[in-house]
């Protein structure tokens, strides 16, 4: 077993131990922490399903569930929060004060590898880099072990993590917030407004994501977007070496996209055209996931082979089905305007635009002119609905010539049913929120696990 492993299980044997959040990732800890220690005690806001309360009953687990979960959170020794509860929380700062040690799931991961480890973060592109850069490390004979945001729990497999494997982490501004290490090789794929109902302010979005690099030294890689003024500037404060990647200038020993195709220096390594996924944020995705692991790249023909068989990442521009002519793709994942924009231009046909949802106090404003640029009908539903339309309804008066059509709905069944109405062949059908899903949804995998099932079971009348 990994040595540090050990060290840290014996480290924790003896220690009072609060988990906060009884979510996915953090169910496999439950266990775990329960065969350590004697004194574990489970904080969640909800009820417990069921499979928690079986391990709660299995291990004699304390608890403290419900509005005021967290004013049991006194006199422990080490305390492991969800990326939902931040640093900055009253209660866990209390409890730093009094000497506890605050951590997380994916900061014991990176503190306890054995082997390198390549973190992903940034505002939009995330998954489908965290997942391009696995499958590619896979295909050249790396075990991968990928986690963070998706995948699996990696913490309580540490012990089957060896010195010539690979981690792989997609981490949010949550999992970074305070961290106190950072991955060897670290990635940025854009900064732009995001979960300002949870962040104080921009800055301090803006100053957890900066913590994917702060802890680098100079051995380590940071992999920065060249494009992104604010992301470019971080260069000046890295201590590691730093790459980049652009899809608007040719640079020295960087991935970039220039006429249709990705390049390094002056060879073209893949032509987009040979692509499965569409848009252009996919093919500087690519470009990213090819930067994070240039040193890995021993056979650059099997690497082409497999981007070109990448067929993308669930909930991400993925194709439904043709009904009537009229292609239907679920974007569900597209939590943000610049997400949403990157969907609208991956398409040369006209589009019916479904957006809306859960308001996460961020601007609509930029998605204005691509929606009057590139969108013929525009169908709203959620929260935000009123604030896109608001947004674009400014910017439509500057405009005298545009033909956009709005609609304004209540639910996803009457939103699907105008689209399939207005849809003409040849169009596209983008359901592409641009929002959060909390408003009438889990997450944003189960609203676009519903949307795919209500336009598979739309009756056609003609054949797919």
């Amino acid at each position: 077993m990994n040595k540090k492993v050990l060290e840290y299980n014996k480290y924790l044997s003896d220690k009072k131990i609060a988990i906060i959040g009884a979510g996915v990732s953090n169910i496999p800890l439950i266990s775990y922490m329960a065969n350590l220690s004697k004194n574990v005690v489970l904080f969640d806001k909800n009820e417990l399903s069921v499979e928690v309360m079986d391990l709660v009953n299995k291990y004699n687990i304390d608890t403290s569930v419900g509005e005021d979960y967290l004013k049991k959170l006194v006199g422990f020794d080490v305390i492991f929060r969800s990326p939902s509860c931040l640093p900055n929380n009253e209660y866990l700062k209390a409890e730093r004060e009094r000497g506890a040690v605050i951590t997380t799931e994916v900061e014991e991961v990176i503190k306890l590898a054995p082997c390198k480890v390549i973190g992903i973060t940034g505002s939009d592109g995330k998954t489908t880099t965290t997942t391009l850069i696995s499958i590619i490390l896979e295909g050249l004979g790396y075990n991968v072990f990928t986690g963070g945001n998706i995948g699996k729990p990696i913490f309580v497999n540490m012990d089957k993590v060896k010195e010539d494997d690979i981690i792989v982490l997609e981490l949010s501004s949550f999992q970074l917030m305070d961290m106190s290490v950072s991955p060897d090789i670290s990635v940025i794929t854009n900064i732009s407004p995001n979960h300002l109902d949870i962040h104080s302010s921009y800055q301090e979005y803006i100053d957890a994501k900066k913590c994917i690099f702060k802890h680098q030294n100079k051995d380590s890689i940071l992999v920065l977007n060249y494009d992104d003024e604010l992301v470019r500037s971080f260069s000046k404060e890295s201590n590691s070496l730093v790459r980049y990647f652009s899809s608007k200038e040719k640079l020295k020993d960087s991935y970039v996209i220039l006429d249709d195709k990705i390049m390094y220096n002056d060879d073209e390594i893949i032509n987009v055209n040979d692509l499965k996924i569409k848009g252009k944020h996919n093919y500087i995705n690519i470009c990213t996931a090819l930067s994070a692991v240039r040193d890995y790249i021993t056979d650059m023909d099997k690497v082409i082979d497999i981007i070109k068989k990448f067929p993308g990442v669930n909930h991400r521009i993925e194709f439904v089905r043709e009904i009537n002519g009229v292609k239907w793709y679920n974007d569900s994942a597209s939590s943000t305007p610049t997400r949403t924009i990157a969907g609208i231009y991956a398409f040369n046909e006209p589009i019916i635009l479904i957006a809306g949802g859960y308001d996460k106090n961020i601007p609509y404003d930029v998605l204005a002119k691509p929606i009057l640029e590139k969108v013929r009908v525009l169908i709203l539903f959620g929260n935000t609905k009123n604030k896109i339309y608001d947004a674009v309804m400014e910017e439509k008066r500057k405009v005298s010539n545009s033909n956009l059509q709005i609609y304004v709905m209540d639910t996803l069944d009457e939103v699907i049913d105008v689209a399939y109405q207005v849809a003409k062949s040849g169009e596209v059908v983008l359901f592409s929120p641009a929002s959060a899903s909390f408003d009438m949804f889990k997450n944003a995998y189960q609203r676009g696990d519903i949307f795919k099932e209500k336009v598979m079971n739309i009756k056609n009348t003609d054949s797919d």
